[in-house]
């Protein structure tokens, strides 16, 4: 941790602070080539132990009281009572014009091994850094310039874990690319949106109209793309009641009675998601924990329960500042104006995109609309106008549903992809179930995204706390609902994906059956796995990765890095 504090105080917080961690390619290579090394060998001599010749010892956990440090060193070559500590690295060593040298983190992360060995009585006057991918070995002499370097590092590193504030990322890093935690860091993305907030840029929602990738008049230079755009996790959905989950070794087992009908290994999977009465083992439910594989609850009609989750962040700061904030009248309703004016905004893409003939004074409305959300005086305000919106949008949703003149099924009227308003618990036609699922499969994706940066979902701003309620999650639902959920049924309907012998009835209730409710998962995962290029940063992304990104953004906001919290929204 001490490496990390020099190397980055930013990515110190978050590992020793959050207890946030990510693997990369980098950090797997490393962890490989530390296997043979982490193996515990004998234990070492006493620092007034006599040796006929030195020893060389593995693994290694010692103390020092007082520094307040542990370390455990990969290795330490011990002679008489003097100990010379041996680090593997998984680089390469810094060329200077004097030759080859450490790189400052590893200099200090030595160092501070001197001191811990030093404290337990040994004589240490030099460590060794053994660089993998070059196979050199590069001598550290711990001098008083040294020592006092890493006595120094490690009260800062002391200061910064009791800090409040997160440090601030870094400005335009080269350390940044290979950093695992860049996609949670967002260092690039946050300075972007701070020099906009700092230089007097306009309103939030009007940020969206600037060309993306382009330096703006304000000198804030375009995103580089650090992050990979598309996660090759996938969710798992169980679909029917008849089955069990179960596990073996690192694989999950969907039986139905005794018979095996699919496995799923966990580390290709994202979530599993059960749909009704699934039963799923204990031995099953602890691996997932241990894997942070959120386990996703719904009722057979695709009602959203809850999540079963693994300990999850330690981030009790950004929890602090949600509840803080949520107690804040003028916060709730600055970050309700924008999330709602971004949902109208969207719907109104949304027409203009997918409807036959979209009429020009209802889109004229919808325009006026985001003017009053902007200057909206309450959140009961804010309700009305967002209601008016969705009249005027799901009074026009029916254009954008294709019509198929051969398509003529034997069913009931109740059955037709006919849509004129919507309505719900329960919904009454087709149309209206396949959103009502759209919905709940939307608030699981982004309570989960809420849990995974360490927020309470069940504390919103806009939408207000009530039980069994995902407040947040459905706050930061409201201007993705047209572009993902919405999309998701019209993909699904158009495109033949679900058909209308998918719906079954029960007195006014329509609902799915198992078959329907497959199709549209894909139709869902589609949408959840297209690309889309972010209107500020100019790369592009996946929509699972959009609502992860978005949800860290909200919370830059509310820790104070971020001025306005930059709603999303699409050309």
């Amino acid at each position: 941790m001490i490496n990390e504090h020099v190397y980055c105080p930013r990515l110190f917080y978050f590992e020793q602070v959050e207890g946030v961690f990510v693997e990369n390619e980098y950090t797997v290579e490393g962890s490989i080539q530390h296997k043979r090394v982490d193996k515990e060998g004998k234990s070492a001599p006493a620092p007034d132990e006599e040796q006929e010749e030195p020893v060389v010892v593995r693994s290694i956990q010692l103390s020092s009281e007082k520094h307040r440090v542990i370390a455990k060193l990969d290795l330490a070559e011990f002679d008489g009572g003097r100990a010379t500590p041996v680090d593997y690295k998984h680089g390469r060593p810094m060329k200077t014009d004097d030759g080859l040298d450490v790189w400052p983190s590893d200099r200090v992360q030595m160092a501070v091994q001197g001191l811990v060995l030093r404290a337990n009585g040994y004589r240490c006057e030099e460590g060794v850094v053994f660089y993998q991918k070059t196979r050199q070995r590069v001598h550290v002499p711990f001098d008083d310039v040294t020592i006092a370097w890493a006595e120094k590092a490690i009260a800062d590193a002391w200061e910064t874990a009791g800090a409040v504030e997160m440090p601030p990322p870094l400005v335009d890093s080269p350390k940044c690319p290979g950093c695992s935690l860049v996609g949670i860091c967002m260092p690039d993305e946050t300075w972007q949106l701070r020099s906009r907030t700092h230089n007097g840029g306009t309103g939030q929602l009007r940020l969206f109209e600037a060309r993306p990738r382009a330096p703006d008049a304000l000198g804030a230079k375009a995103s580089r793309l650090l992050v990979a755009p598309r996660a090759e996790l996938r969710p798992l959905y169980v679909n029917s009641p008849k089955l069990r989950v179960g596990k073996s070794g690192g694989v999950l087992r969907i039986k139905e009675k005794t018979k095996v009908v699919q496995e799923a290994r966990i580390n290709e999977i994202c979530q599993v998601n059960l749909m009704g009465a699934v039963q799923i083992s204990t031995q099953a439910v602890q691996e997932l924990c241990n894997a942070e594989k959120p386990i996703c609850y719904f009722s057979q009609g695709g009602w959203f329960y809850g999540v079963t989750s693994g300990l999850g962040t330690k981030n009790v700061f950004l929890r602090r500042a949600q509840f803080r904030l949520a107690e804040e009248n003028w916060f709730c309703l600055r970050l309700a104006r924008k999330l709602v004016a971004g949902k109208i905004r969207n719907q109104r893409t949304m027409l203009l995109r997918n409807h036959v003939e979209p009429p020009e004074a209802e889109l004229r409305e919808l325009k006026r609309l985001v003017e009053d959300v902007e200057t909206a005086d309450s959140l009961g305000e804010l309700l009305g106008l967002e209601g008016w919106a969705a009249r005027i949008y799901f009074g026009l949703f029916g254009g954008m549903i294709k019509r198929e003149s051969e398509h003529d099924l034997d069913v009931g009227p109740e059955l037709a992809f006919d849509f004129g308003s919507r309505n719900r618990r329960p919904p009454r036609d087709p149309v209206n179930a396949l959103l009502s699922l759209g919905y709940s499969l939307l608030a699981k994706d982004l309570t989960v995204a809420c849990h995974a940066v360490g927020f309470d979902p069940m504390i919103g701003f806009y939408h207000q706390p009530r039980h069994g309620r995902p407040a947040l999650a459905l706050d930061l639902m409201e201007p993705m609902r047209a572009l993902i959920a919405d999309s998701a049924v019209l993909s699904a309907v158009n495109t033949r994906m679900v058909s209308e012998r998918d719906f079954v009835t029960a007195g006014q209730a329509v609902s799915l059956t198992a078959s329907g409710r497959k199709g549209f998962f894909r139709a869902y995962e589609s949408r959840m796995g297209t690309l889309v290029t972010h209107p500020l940063f100019g790369y592009r992304v996946s929509y699972r990765r959009l609502l992860e990104i978005q949800a860290r953004l909200l919370a830059r906001t509310l820790e104070g890095e971020l001025g306005e919290y930059p709603v999303f929204v699409t050309r």
